[in-house]
């Protein structure tokens, strides 16, 4: 990677040195409005640890929702601050309600080495989503140097990810990527540019129209990819099977057809399918072959069949990427597709592959099987993640420094 990291900064660049790190705190709230995962948070700790270690003065930038310009109490990082004093219990941690203006400035000021101030949410001020300049140049003056953390937002170009940076990099000042972006950025950067081979990518989901930049980009680099999700339905269609009442996605069924000719063997379908009346838990449910979907049903997972097709595929990987499920996970009935893709992603891991899962649900239905420590990564950006699988440049990381001598 060709951009300035946090581990490219000597301990001198940091100590006393006020660092504005932008993370991503966007985390799932009750009805209480505590936190039920905090794993967004727990993932910023090597980045907080490395910059208090080195007796800097951290300024602490977050969205959570959409707010739309105006503050939303339920939208506070208040709960997140107070999460995040109880991960860090060696350290200071305290919170103020404004992002600039004076009270922001003056406990921005009087922040001690090693302290972590927490600022109100970004996206209470209308010019953060339009990457307003000034507004940019009012966070930047907060600190000393910045540091992007938060590659979930990566692919905004909003004031505190990208404008923030611009202003730092204008006036000479270091604006480098956090230890979670490096990682991110290295393994989703392996896997598209330098994969082990064989490389198999799994997506799932919904729609084609969701993922057709991703395939698209990766069919010329992988050794096969595997289809799940509703999105095989549209195949299907355009392989002139029967798909019941599933969702297919007719305007595209000519692309998928497309991509079936030019595809060659590549491109991998369910040969079975779980099927039932609704999308609801306790439905009935049936396991048919592709060939054979019963008019008055609906595709909503992929068959045992199909998982131990896919697993013998997997089996021999080298490098694995996986984004998106392959049912309607949620539900009991239609989760069976996910699991068994989600263990044979681990057993790939175990036996010596690079595996990458990139995408919330996907993230979500590792995590909930308990198989996230046995991934290579689990990458904390969905849209990010997608669209850097893509092919796209995202705002965020283009917005930081350049390495000395890239």
């Amino acid at each position: 990677m060709n951009k300035l990291t946090l581990r490219d900064l000597g301990a001198g660049d940091l100590k006393g040195k006020r660092v504005l790190l932008r993370v991503d705190y966007n985390v799932p709230l009750d009805e209480r409005l505590e936190i039920t995962d905090d794993t967004r948070i727990r993932a910023t700790l090597p980045t907080l640890e490395l910059l208090t270690e080195a007796g800097a003065r951290v300024v602490v930038l977050a969205h959570f929702g959409r707010p739309k310009g105006k503050p939303v109490p339920e939208m506070s990082l208040r709960p997140a601050a107070l999460r995040l004093r109880e991960l860090m219990p060696d350290r200071k941690v305290d919170f103020v309600g404004e992002t600039v203006g004076e009270q922001a400035e003056r406990a921005a000021r009087e922040l001690g080495d090693c302290d972590v101030l927490v600022l109100e949410n970004t996206r209470y001020l209308a010019g953060e989503e339009k990457n307003d300049m000034e507004l940019a140049r009012r966070m930047a003056a907060l600190g000393d140097l910045y540091v992007n953390d938060a590659f979930g937002a990566a692919h905004r170009a909003h004031a505190s990810t990208a404008g923030v940076a611009e202003v730092m990099r204008e006036q000479g000042r270091p604006a480098a990527a956090g230890l979670l972006m490096e990682e991110e950025l290295e393994y989703l950067g392996t896997v598209v540019e330098n994969p082990g081979r064989p490389f198999v990518a799994i997506i799932g989901g919904a729609k084609i129209s969701g993922k057709i930049d991703v395939i698209q980009n990766l069919l010329p680099r992988v050794d096969h990819l595997l289809i799940g999700g509703a999105m095989a339905n549209t195949f299907f269609r355009a392989m002139g099977l029967q798909t019941g009442t599933s969702l297919v996605e007719e305007d595209r069924v000519e692309l998928a057809a497309e991509l079936l000719r030019t595809s060659g063997d590549k491109l991998v379908l369910p040969v079975d399918c779980v099927v039932a009346a609704k999308i609801e838990a306790g439905q009935e449910t049936a396991v048919v072959g592709r060939e054979a979907i019963p008019a008055d049903r609906s595709v909503l997972d992929v068959g045992q069949r199909t998982v131990q097709a896919y697993r013998e595929v997997l089996a021999g990987a080298m490098t694995v990427l996986w984004n998106g499920p392959m049912g309607v996970f949620e539900i009991p009935e239609f989760a069976a597709g996910t699991e068994g893709v989600a263990r044979a992603v681990a057993e790939a891991t175990d036996r010596g592959a690079t595996t990458v899962v990139g995408g919330g649900d996907s993230a979500a239905a590792v995590a909930e099987l308990g198989l996230s420590e046995r991934i290579s990564h689990v990458s904390t950006g969905g849209g990010a993640s997608l669209e850097f699988l893509e092919g796209k440049t995202l705002p965020g990381v283009a917005a930081l420094s350049e390495r000395r001598g890239a």
